[in-house]
């Protein structure tokens, strides 16, 4: 992974790591290590086991503030399907975090950006660089602005993949074809922001923005499938 990819991915998040040697570290696979033993690269997998536990605490600590009035037993579901390895994939995804991991050839030949427990693993060791960076409070912003808003109001992760949940609606109500466009993008290019609106036949239903296409994509869709759900 090169600098300038780092630089990318962190004005992209709006984070600046003062180590960028435990980003690289988040970033780096067990396969990558083990075809590259000459280098001094550590892989991931401490960092995915600290990042576990905190998004453990954080969810938990959202969940308490944000519902106050439910049991401990539905808290503990609702964190459940928030951090078991689908959520996690799918929010790797949404933040385009596969593309920047460094792989083996096997693993890379393998599928292994796509594949949910390899993304599900990168986004605690992400969570796990970021808080031995800069702090609890650091990821606490990191998940207010990149998991938190995903969460509906009865603590359920909908729409964990909207693009697939509207799908599925509008094929129900015989909607006609799903088309995503891109309406504008702005910003210098290290810095970019896609805006795009979601078409169901000649109808726009939504739109939403995001650091990428498919993450615009996903906030337009959640748009659009919170107003078919009326």
């Amino acid at each position: 992974m090169k600098h300038d990819q780092f630089d990318e991915l962190q004005q992209r998040l709006q984070l600046r790591f003062r180590t960028v040697k435990l980003l690289r570290q988040a970033f780096t696979h067990t396969s990558y290590v083990n075809e590259h033993r000459q280098s001094a690269t550590e892989h991931n997998e401490r960092l995915e086991f600290l990042g576990d536990a905190i998004l453990q605490l954080t969810v938990s600590e959202y969940l308490y503030r944000t519902f106050p009035e439910r049991p401990e037993g539905q808290l503990t579901r609702m964190r459940a399907s928030i951090v078991c390895e689908a959520s996690l994939a799918r929010f790797a995804e949404m933040l385009d975090l596969g593309s920047h991991i460094l792989l083996g050839r096997g693993e890379e030949q393998l599928g292994g950006r796509q594949r949910p427990a390899l993304l599900a693993d990168l986004f605690e060791a992400f969570v796990g660089a970021i808080y031995l960076d800069q702090g609890l409070e650091a990821v606490r912003t990191f998940l207010a602005s990149h998991m938190f808003p995903h969460i509906d109001n009865d603590g359920v992760m909908v729409g964990k993949d909207f693009k697939s949940t509207l799908q599925e609606k509008a094929q129900q109500a015989g909607m006609g074809p799903i088309e995503y466009r891109i309406v504008e993008e702005r910003g210098p290019a290290h810095d970019r922001e896609f805006v795009v609106a979601v078409f169901i036949g000649d109808t726009a239903y939504g739109s939403g923005s995001g650091r990428t296409k498919k993450e615009a994509e996903q906030q337009s869709a959640a748009e659009a499938w919170r107003k078919l759900s009326k």
